[in-house]
């Protein structure tokens, strides 16, 4: 059965999209929700004179997708979460979550269904999370999971002395490096002065 889209129907296709879908689907589904109509000529000649409008209404809200994209792409989510000792939740941070957070945190609200957590956060740590906004428009934050109780100051300073630690050794390993270099060039420039 052909229908025209009055709405966005994820999967299927956008508003002002005439579509070939299952009888059943559209009967029991897509009319009954004003999600669509049949494609009868009289609403073909109406979809011609609204395409104008619908493409003014995609248009804007590809422009408040993209402004709000650009206004918390990059940012840090900081989401707190009882965790054992060695740093597994009790339970899972799931997209509804995040959600909440995005709402109390920077003042965004956005559905559930558009936010796309990789796996499940199941540890402390950082993680990456894109936000579907509109069609082509996704935002990437990271969620950092910290132990309840703690904050991001403590969780900077707990990966403070790893850091450290890694410096310290490159720090040894490039003095290490450096001293076996003097000894292969002063070998060479002995090797050079007995051949002369």
């Amino acid at each position: 059965m052909k229908v025209i889209l009055l709405s966005d129907v994820k999967g299927r296709g956008n508003e002002g999209d005439v579509i070939e879908v299952a009888h059943g689907f559209a009967v029991n589904f897509l009319l009954p929700r004003k999600m669509a109509v049949e494609a009868t000529p009289g609403n073909l000649k109406q979809l011609e004179a609204r395409k104008h409008n619908i493409r003014k209404r995609e248009g804007e809200r590809h422009e408040e997708a993209a402004r709000l994209s650009a206004s918390i792409d990059g940012k840090t989510l900081i989401m707190e979460a009882k965790a054992g000792d060695t740093g597994k939740l009790f339970g899972s941070i799931t997209a509804g979550a995040v959600a909440e957070a995005l709402a109390a945190q920077l003042g965004v609200d956005v559905d559930r269904r558009k936010i796309g957590v990789h796996g499940h956060i199941k540890t402390v740590g950082d993680f990456p999370v894109e936000i579907h906004l509109y069609m082509d428009v996704v935002a990437r934050i990271v969620v950092r999971v910290v132990p309840e109780g703690g904050t991001a100051a403590a969780l900077e300073t707990a990966a403070t002395p790893e850091v450290e630690e890694v410096v310290e050794v490159v720090e040894v390993e490039a003095v290490a490096d450096a001293e076996e270099a003097a000894v292969e060039v002063e070998a060479e420039v002995t090797e050079e002065a007995k051949a002369e």
